[in-house]
Formats: structure tokens, sequence, C-alpha cells
């Protein structure tokens, strides 16, 4: 009897031994899932690229190309006043600023960044962070094309962009089915051209792309493809484009702000901006 009693201390020992390990384990995972919801950026800070390096993205020098190229940047607040004369002077010849993000969001620093691009003789854009979660797309196109986002034929002027990419606040595709996504895009392009007779640049990367459109092929007769790969290659395109306008192959170049490569010398860059 005396053996049995002490199987059975051990035995309640070992239970409420187990109850407080699971309780301890219990309480220090509560901040670690209390803690998502502070890792949530605020809202406007989004930019190209922001969710590439960490869904798609392997940082790594591009591989060398015997096509031509033409190295460009594309900057946004995060970056501040941008030191234009010295991109200038390290080759880059185009860039692209954020202007605007869903309806509710402006770039404090788009017209230093904007004009100052221009103002070294850089061939500069605009590019709208795409929020479907938010508004529609032709609201959101309104407000991209009155923040900064139109287009004149100065030769200079590169036409908008729509970034539409992971959701840096939420669900990946933003809540959308593959079908909304689809709808929500072309409202946001159609509204677009109707203000400003031009065909906006698609700024997306292709596994994004896949999951949130279905792979949808409709957009590439008519509009530009900016790919998104950290990579040493474009790799696998979207389905329906045959090819590149514009390359953002690293978040890390050896200048402010991500870098891109422009599929084609100087004069195509031109040839974009003058439609």
């Amino acid at each position: 009897m005396l053996v049995h009693r002490s199987g059975s201390a051990r035995v309640r020992r070992f239970a409420v031994t187990g109850i407080l390990l699971a309780a301890f384990s219990l309480v220090f995972t509560l901040p670690a899932e209390a803690s998502t919801a502070a890792d949530v950026p605020p809202r406007g800070s989004a930019h190209l690229g922001m969710g590439v390096a960490a869904h798609d993205g392997v940082h790594g020098a591009p591989a060398q190309s015997r096509a031509v190229q033409t190295e460009g940047v594309d900057v946004s607040s995060h970056q501040g006043d941008v030191p234009w004369p010295t991109l200038w002077s390290s080759g880059v010849k185009w860039a692209y600023a954020k202007a605007t993000e869903g309806t509710y969001y402006t770039n404090p620093y788009f017209a230093q960044q904007y004009n100052g691009s221009y103002n070294v003789g850089m061939i500069r854009g605009a590019y709208h962070f795409a929020t479907p979660d938010t508004t529609g797309g032709a609201a959101q196109a309104d407000h991209f094309v009155d923040h900064g986002g139109g287009w004149s034929r100065d030769g200079r002027t590169l036409p908008g962009v729509l970034d539409i990419e992971w959701n840096p606040y939420g669900a990946t595709c933003y809540g959308r089915t593959q079908s909304q996504m689809v709808t929500w895009i072309r409202d946001f392009l159609n509204t677009y051209k109707a203000r400003t007779g031009r065909d906006a640049v698609i700024y997306t990367a292709t596994s994004w792309w896949t999951q949130c459109t279905g792979d949808y092929a409709g957009f590439a007769a008519a509009n530009p493809l900016w790919i998104a790969r950290y990579a040493s290659s474009v790799g696998t395109l979207p389905a329906g484009w045959g090819f590149h306008t514009m390359w953002q192959y690293t978040s890390s170049g050896p200048t402010v702000g991500d870098h891109n490569r422009f599929n084609g010398a100087l004069d195509r860059v031109v040839a974009l901006a003058n439609g």
C-alpha cells in the first residue's frame, strides 16, 4: 500500500507540473500573438515593393545582360528629400515618386521628389499604392490624378503607375476574390485613361498576380508591365505579357531608393513618356 500511495503522489505531482507548464507556456505566448497587430504599419506608409522581399524576393545582384537597359529609381516618403544631383551623377536617368495611396493619403515629399528629378534632367512619373479594401478603383484613380498622377506630353513625364501588390495592412488580396480584384483594377485603369489619355503602367509581382487575380491576362495588350523580383532575373512574367517594360530588381541599391532597370535604351524611356 505504501508503494501504491507513493506512486499516486508521483502521478499527482506530474499532473500538477504539467498544468503549470501549460499555463506558463500560454502566458508567454500571448505577447507574441498580440504583437502581430502592432506590427501592422501605419496607413500611408506603403511603397513599391514593400511586400516583395517578404513574400517573393531574394536580395541579390541582377544578372548582367547584353541588352541595353536604363537605370531608374523609385522613391516615397521614406526617402524624404532626395539628393537628385547625386543620383543623376550615378547614372540614374528616370524616376517614379509615390503620389498617393487609397483615397486618404498624399506623399508630403512628392513635390520635391517629382520636380527635383525633372530639374536634374530625369524622365519622371508618379505612382499610386492601391488599397482595394478601402475604396473603389475609379475613386482611387481620381484621387491619384488629382494629386500628382496626371500626364503631359512634354517628353519628360511617364504615365502613371498602379502599384498593386501584397497588402501590408491585412489580408494579402485585400479581402477580394480574383474576379473582384480584376474588376477593381479595370475600374482604376479605365478611369485613369479617361482622365489622362494614357494607359497606366501596372507594377506587380508574378506570384501575387497569380494568387489574387487568377493570373489574369486581359491587361497585357494595353498596359506596360513593371515587374518586381529581387533576384538575378525577372523570372516568369504574369500571363499575357511577353516582355516587361521595367524591372525592380532590388530595394537595397547602391544609392537612395529602390533600383530598377528599363528594358531598353534611354530613347525607349522617352518613347514611353511621349506615348
